[in-house]
């Protein structure tokens, strides 16, 4: 396994510490999980992100309809660029980061229809176009398959370099090496989002895509710098301050997630014990609920066999089986 050159600075290290403490902020410590405003919001700007960047020009409206399974007004391409991303982009949590067949079958998903190689390595030899110059040429052709084999493997099998890490430059090589005739940028960036995956599930709702599309003079930028420093370093410098800023938008989107039965029987558990309770102690661990709901969740414990009940109605005693029973 071959690292790609990179290096790790102190403003890797101060944007990765940052990302942390939003992650953390966004899972909370009630298992938070994202508003159905914020899962829909994501999705759609996470898509039309990445298709802008390659110079797509429906809107946000027009992506929507389009996840949504409705008609679109467009160029037909357009519309296969966006419904392509999409159907790519739900692939994401079923893909192996470090798996050639899984690139191979995304990049399948992501250009069918626009390519006649989707799913391939590219045959022949590319640069790529920059403005109005070309701004890097690629390996050439018959590298490709050991150039992605080196750097799936660094995905799958380095344990030094942290995964936040590993994902941008994952991206930033995608990019370097062009494997495909076509969609280079676009699996870039799915790679990235499949790579963090792993990370968090919080980056699911981080359009971290339309971050780039708003600052796609810097993103370019930072690529051509490490094309000609070459290595990854002011990549990743970017891709994680963008990671950073989809985060800081995605965390008021995030909201703790409501304990069902299960989860307030097991408080019970923690909190009684050995020891008996009744209804009205059950409530008092749990003041956001009514009395209603309260008798459904015992009622659920003791007819599962979780819970040994004593007595009658408002009156009845409970404790969890196999405790000995006793008096608080």
């Amino acid at each position: 396994m071959t690292r790609p050159p990179f290096r790790i600075t102190p403003r890797i290290l101060a944007l990765s510490t940052d990302i942390g403490r939003l992650v953390g902020r966004s899972e909370g410590a009630n298992a938070a999980e994202p508003t159905p405003r914020l899962r829909r919001s994501s999705r759609v700007r996470t898509v039309h992100g990445s298709v802008a960047i390659e110079g797509n020009t429906l809107s946000l409206d027009q992506v929507t309809a389009l996840l949504d399974g409705k008609r679109a007004a467009g160029p037909a391409h357009e519309v296969r660029e966006v419904r392509n991303a999409i159907a790519a982009y739900a692939l994401g949590p079923r893909l192996a980061p470090g798996s050639i067949r899984d690139l191979l079958r995304a990049h399948a998903v992501m250009m069918d229809g626009l390519v006649r190689d989707a799913g391939r390595w590219r045959a022949g030899d590319v640069g790529v176009i920059r403005g109005s110059r070309v701004g890097h040429v690629a390996p050439r052709a018959p590298r490709v398959p050991a150039l992605m084999r080196e750097l799936l493997g660094f995905i799958a099998r380095d344990r030094e370099t942290p995964p936040l890490v590993r994902a941008c430059v994952a991206h930033y090589e995608i990019e370097f090496v062009h494997p495909f005739s076509d969609g280079n940028g676009r699996m870039g960036r799915l790679w990235q989002h499949v790579i963090l995956l792993g990370v968090s599930p919080v980056f699911a709702f981080v359009p971290a895509e339309s971050i780039i599309k708003d600052r796609q003079a810097a993103y370019y930028a930072s690529l051509a710098a490490c094309d000609r420093a070459g290595e990854s370093t002011a990549f990743i410098e970017f891709a994680l301050d963008a990671l950073r800023a989809g985060l800081a938008e995605a965390v008021p989107g995030f909201r703790p997630r409501r304990p069902d039965a299960g989860a307030r029987l097991e408080a019970a558990r923690e909190r009684f014990g050995r020891g008996s309770f009744t209804r009205a102690d059950y409530l008092g661990l749990h003041p956001d609920i009514g009395t209603a709901t309260a008798s459904r969740d015992l009622r659920r414990g003791t007819d599962g066999g979780l819970l040994e009940r004593s007595g009658h109605r408002a009156t009845a005693r409970y404790r969890f089986a196999g405790q000995r029973a006793g008096r608080r």
